[in-house]
This record gives C-alpha cells, sequence and structure tokens, in this order.
C-alpha cells in the first residue's frame, strides 16, 4: 500500500522590482532544519483559482502588490508521494504596502539583484527547489 499525501495545490511568486530585484523571504522551515531563502508562495484556499491566490499571498507574506502578473510555469514538487502541483508566476510593477501574515508566518523579507539571487542558485545558498525554478525561469524574461 502507497500512501499518498493530498494538497489543493499552491502558488509561487517571483517579485521583481521595476529595477531588476527579487523579492525574497528568509523563513525557518522545520522539516529542513534550516532558515531558507525562497520566492513567496502559499497554499490555495477551497475553491479559489490560482490567479487570486497568488496576489493573496504576495501580499500577505511581503506587503507587495503588483499591477502585472504572469504565469510562468507549473510544476508538480514531489510526485511520488504527494499530488502537490505549483502554480508559478511572475509579479512585476510592485508597490509596496502592509503584510498580513498568518499568526505562525515568522518571516523577514529580503531584497536582492536577480543576478545576486542567481549567483546563490549556483553556488547552493538557495536549495530550495520552487525559489530555483522560479529564478531560473524569471531570467530568461
Amino acid at each position: 500500500m502507497r500512501e499518498i499525501i493530498l494538497t489543493p495545490g499552491a502558488v509561487v511568486i517571483v517579485p521583481l522590482t521595476d529595477d531588476g530585484r527579487v523579492r525574497l523571504v528568509r523563513q525557518y522551515r522545520s522539516a529542513a532544519g534550516e532558515f531558507l531563502l525562497e520566492l513567496p508562495a502559499g497554499t490555495l484556499e477551497p475553491g479559489e483559482s490560482p490567479a487570486a491566490a497568488a496576489p493573496r499571498e504576495l501580499a500577505e507574506e511581503t506587503g507587495d502588490r503588483a499591477a502585472h502578473w504572469e504565469r510562468l510555469a507549473g510544476f508538480y514538487t514531489i510526485p511520488g508521494i504527494c499530488d502537490e502541483y505549483l502554480h508559478l508566476f511572475l509579479a512585476t510593477g510592485l508597490t509596496p504596502g502592509e503584510t498580513n501574515r498568518e499568526a505562525d508566518e515568522f518571516m523577514e523579507v529580503v531584497t536582492l539583484p536577480l543576478e545576486e539571487a542567481l549567483a546563490m542558485v549556483k553556488t547552493g545558498a538557495i536549495h530550495d527547489a520552487k525559489t530555483m525554478i522560479g529564478l531560473l525561469l524569471a531570467a530568461e524574461r
């Protein structure tokens, strides 16, 4: 018998500023046992579309609002044991605002030049898969 983890899916956002910087969040991940630098992301609410979830999660985690949205890709996280499908979006035309984090979300917003974040992927300083994929695809734009 095989156990499979079922999820509603999630969104991942690559928030790029007008001057070519990316907004990331640093948060502790219990399963990894360390602080990870990641793109903003979050689970879909019941009945929520990915296009509606992405702006909600971006505002919740970074406080940013985006004028322009583009779907970059979609992918499974660990299809051998989980059905989680991530919808990846590029967010541009950012306007800062207030965050609206959940009570158990403790994170720091980190803004880096996209080229620096890409270098961190290559050196292993960023090793979260969704973040690596998002940064690499956004750099092609």
